[in-house]
């Protein structure tokens, strides 16, 4: 299917766009993230911008932000070339980026968070009550009923993300940027904020809109631009088109020589771990997983699939409604503690901030959850003992054992935390992003040593962004869409292009 490129519009009455970013080129090490990239936008208009992961969206609308400098291109707001050196930069000249991870301050108040850095003031002193009542007027007009003097760590997730809208406007936004702002919420929540969508753009401001709920694109946007690998490949307008025509784009024609699959025989027999459910209310709800025992069974998803709330959840570091069963017998897990004693680990999407403790040495950080000693009380000579023969066969290159971890690379650091488990001896592995921030090389050797692990009849659970990764190391994939379970794929038998638009769409082609 060919897709025509609209041109754009300089009809009489298009009037100058309120955005316009061409040319736009963003390279990192290994990787041209933005390749002659445009987006326009116009005034009034909610414009979606639509890729798979790592197509680009996030580095494009960093750029647009002040966060990243571009390699080259140009930028303008409103007719007018600018150029951002910092955030602040991009927030002068009216533009305002709400991200999926929202940047609020969970302990400061409603008021505080939206007039942060401008608060009315008279010599230096913030006048508290002017601030309170202009949050209040703020509040109303995106349809918050909460009060201004709530703290923020206290609202629900959909009162959070109207306090991040209604920051944007106190800023007095002309672009007002969304990266997955409904992808936590609840049905009514997300109409409550397509409600404030509608009202900023019938106000002249615009909305680019960054979502994977091609449900939400099809009731809120105007016009789409589809980005793949850095580059523009398509732009419809939405009432012009369908979402299988969006999904088209986004996936393109996939290289079947290129994409290796596993050649591991296929497990069989008796699952190890059952999962026939987990529950957390409005978040996940996903059913009938399992994995047998020399087995890698893949979890790919969207962000804000579930994957990590999941993993999570079975490994107990996240309370659930769950009914697990392992080598057949019920098993019920409220915490790690329970996790660990019956034979699982976690490798955590942050291998820095959850999974190792960067300041001590490799020897405590591979064999702490074998001595299970507070890390201050650890003897030394057992640790040793125990991590430096796992730590010889995972092949992790260090000068000594005794050398802070948080000195490794990004790929040792991460095999010190398979270490860990491998230490204490597991049945059952889960692995959150495990190769996220790793060269080539570093995957393939991380991948190896789980492949290995199976072999010796662990149960591995992976989830990963990457689908090449799955398809070609793990023995089933089972995709999650917005918090449940929507298919599973044998990976030498199904196409990438049938699980990734299972991926995108949450439907079965």
């Amino acid at each position: 299917m060919s897709t025509t490129l609209l041109q754009p519009d300089t009809s009489a009455g298009a009037g100058v766009l309120r955005l316009r970013m061409s040319g736009i080129n963003k390279s990192f090490p290994g990787t041209h993230a933005c390749r002659d990239t445009r987006l326009e936008v116009r005034p009034g208009e909610v414009h979606c911008l639509l890729g798979e992961n790592g197509a680009g969206k996030s580095t494009l609308m960093k750029i647009l932000s002040g966060s990243y400098q571009p390699d080259s291109g140009v930028i303008a707001i409103d007719g007018v070339d600018v150029s951002f050196a910092n955030p602040l930069d991009g927030i002068a000249a009216g533009i305002a980026v709400i991200y999926q991870e929202l940047d609020l301050f969970p302990d400061l108040t409603v008021a505080q968070n939206l007039y942060l850095g401008h608060s009315p003031s008279v010599g230096g002193i913030v006048r508290g009550r002017r601030r309170r009542a202009d949050a209040r007027e703020i509040l109303k007009r995106v349809g918050a009923t909460f009060s201004p003097d709530a703290i923020v760590g206290l609202l629900p997730i959909a009162d959070q993300q109207l306090t991040a809208i209604a920051r944007a406007l106190t800023a007095d936004a002309r672009l007002i940027v969304m990266d997955e702002p409904t992808a936590t919420l609840g049905d009514a929540d997300v109409e409550k904020v397509h409600t404030v969508i509608r009202s900023l753009v019938a106000e002249g401001r615009s909305v680019v809109y960054i979502s994977h709920r091609l449900d939400e694109v099809k009731e809120i946007g105007d016009r789409i631009t589809v980005l793949r690998d850095g580059a523009n490949v398509a732009e419809h307008r939405v009432a012009d088109s369908t979402p299988d025509e969006w999904i088209a784009d986004m996936i393109g024609e996939k290289k079947k020589e290129l994409t290796a699959v596993t050649d591991r025989p296929a497990p069989t027999g008796e699952p190890l771990l059952e999962i026939e459910r987990v529950t957390i209310k409005g978040v996940i709800d996903i059913s009938d997983v399992s994995v047998r025992p020399g087995e890698i069974v893949g979890l790919a998803g969207l962000g804000g699939a579930g994957r990590t709330t999941f993993l999570s959840a079975v490994f107990g570091a996240r309370r659930s409604s769950s009914s697990l069963r392992l080598a057949g017998k019920p098993l019920t897990i409220r915490s790690v503690r329970d996790a660990t004693a019956a034979g699982f680990g976690l490798v955590p999407e942050s291998r820095k901030t959850e999974g190792l403790m960067l300041g001590l040495s490799i020897g405590r950080n591979a064999s702490i959850s074998s001595i299970g000693a507070p890390p201050w009380l650890m003897p030394h000579r057992r640790g040793r003992a125990l991590s430096t023969p796992v730590l010889a066969g995972l092949g992790v290159k260090y000068a000594s054992v005794n050398q802070a971890v948080g000195q490794l690379s990004g790929g040792n650091q991460q095999k010190v935390v398979l270490a860990k488990w491998l230490t204490r001896g597991i049945r059952v592995l889960l692995l959150d992003e495990p190769t996220r921030g790793l060269d080539i090389g570093a995957k393939a050797d991380l991948y190896r040593q789980v492949r290995a692990l199976a072999d010796n009849g662990a149960a591995v659970l992976v989830a990963s962004s990457e689908l090449s990764e799955l398809v070609a190391n793990a023995d089933r994939i089972i995709v999650l869409h917005e918090g449940r379970k929507v298919g599973e794929f044998d990976p030498r038998l199904a196409s990438e292009e049938s699980i990734t638009h299972a991926i995108i769409s949450g439907k079965i082609s």
